[in-house]
C-alpha cells in the first residue's frame, strides 16, 4: 500500500512538471521569435525609429529609405473590410444552425463550415485571382464606375483605375470568406450554451422565435461572440498567401476602395527572398510590428471576454 502511494505520487509529479515545462516552452518560443525579430531589425530600428517608420510611406530602394505606413494601413483596411462582411455572416450562420436549421441538415452545414477553415490559403488566393477577381471586374467594378463614381463627394472613392478586379475590396471579400468559419464556430458554441429555461420562459410569454433569439440568445452569448470576432480579426491581420495573390502589390497612394495596394504580409512574401541590407532589416521590422499588432489584438479579445464574464 505504501509502495503504491509513492508510485502515485511520482506519477502526479511527472504530470505536474510536464505541464509546467510545456507551458514555459510556449513562452520560450514566443520570446525567441520576438528576440530574433528584434536582432534582425535593429539596423532599421536605429535608423528610422518607431514613429517615423510607422507613418512613413516611402519605400525607396536606391536611397534605402523604407517605411511601413502603407503596408500597415493596407493590413488594417483589408482586415476591417473582412470583419464587416464576415461578422454578420458568421453570426447568422450560427443562429441558423442552432435555432432554425432542421436536425438532418445541422451536421452537413457544420461540416461544411469546418471545411472552409481547412482549405489552404493558397487555394483561396488562386480562386480569388482566377475566378473571383474577374467576376468582381465584370460586375461590381463596372457598376461602381458607371453609378457610384458619379456621386458627389464620395464618388472618387469608387473610381476604378486598374482592370482585373484585384485590389483592396477583392482582398477583403476573399479574406472574409476565410475567417467566417472562426466566427461561426465560436458563435455556434456560445449559442448552444444558452440555457433552455431562458428560451422556454421567453416562449411562455408569447414571444416569437426571432424575438427570443434577439432578446435572449444573442445577448446571453454576446461576450463570446465578440471575443470570436476579435480573434478572427487577428487571424485576418496575419493572412499571407491569399492576400499576396489578389491585393495587387502596388505601393501607391490609396484613392479608391478598388485600388491595388499592399499589406505587410504581401510585402514580406514578395520581397523577402531578394532583400538584403537595410531593406531586409526593414522587412524584419515590419514583421515585428505585425507580430505586436496581432498580439495586442488577441490580448484585447482575452481581456474583453474576461471583463464581461
Amino acid at each position: 500500500m505504501k509502495e503504491s502511494f509513492k508510485t502515485l505520487k511520482v506519477k502526479e509529479n511527472i504530470l505536474k512538471y510536464s505541464a509546467i515545462i510545456s507551458a514555459f516552452f510556449i513562452l520560450v518560443i514566443i520570446a525567441g521569435i520576438i528576440l530574433s525579430l528584434l536582432i534582425q531589425s535593429k539596423e532599421a530600428i536605429s535608423k528610422f525609429g518607431f514613429i517615423d517608420f510607422i507613418f512613413s510611406t516611402s519605400w525607396d530602394y536606391s536611397e534605402e529609405i523604407f517605411g511601413a505606413g502603407r503596408a500597415l494601413l493596407g493590413s488594417i483596411l483589408t482586415a476591417l473590410v473582412a470583419i464587416l462582411i464576415a461578422a454578420p455572416m458568421g453570426v447568422g450562420m450560427a443562429v441558423f444552425i442552432v435555432e432554425i436549421c432542421p436536425k438532418f441538415l445541422k451536421g452537413f452545414i457544420s461540416s461544411s463550415i469546418e471545411l472552409l477553415a481547412a482549405i489552404p490559403s493558397i487555394i483561396y488566393g488562386m480562386w480569388g485571382l482566377f475566378i473571383f477577381a474577374p467576376f468582381i471586374e465584370n460586375t461590381l467594378q463596372k457598376w461602381a464606375s458607371t453609378t457610384l463614381a458619379e456621386l458627389p463627394i464620395i464618388g472618387s472613392f469608387f473610381q476604378v483605375k486598374y482592370a482585373g478586379g484585384i485590389g483592396l475590396l477583392t482582398s477583403g471579400i476573399v479574406l472574409s470568406i476565410m475567417i467566417v468559419p472562426f466566427i461561426a464556430s465560436i458563435a455556434r458554441e456560445a449559442l448552444m450554451r444558452v440555457p433552455k429555461e431562458l428560451k422556454e420562459s421567453c416562449y411562455g410569454l408569447g414571444t416569437e422565435k426571432w424575438e427570443a433569439i434577439r432578446d435572449v440568445s444573442l445577448p446571453y452569448a454576446k461576450t463570446a461572440i465578440w471575443g470570436g470576432i476579435i480573434i478572427a480579426l487577428g487571424r485576418a491581420l496575419g493572412e499571407t498567401m491569399a492576400i499576396a495573390y489578389i491585393i495587387g502589390n502596388m505601393n501607391l497612394p490609396l484613392t479608391s476602395i478598388f485600388d491595388s495596394y499592399v499589406t505587410v504580409t504581401s510585402v514580406l512574401v514578395n520581397e523577402f527572398n531578394e532583400a538584403d541590407g537595410m531593406q531586409l532589416s526593414s522587412l524584419y521590422y515590419m514583421a515585428l510590428l505585425l507580430f505586436i499588432l496581432n498580439f495586442l489584438t488577441l490580448i484585447a479579445a482575452k481581456l474583453y471576454v474576461a471583463r464581461r464574464s
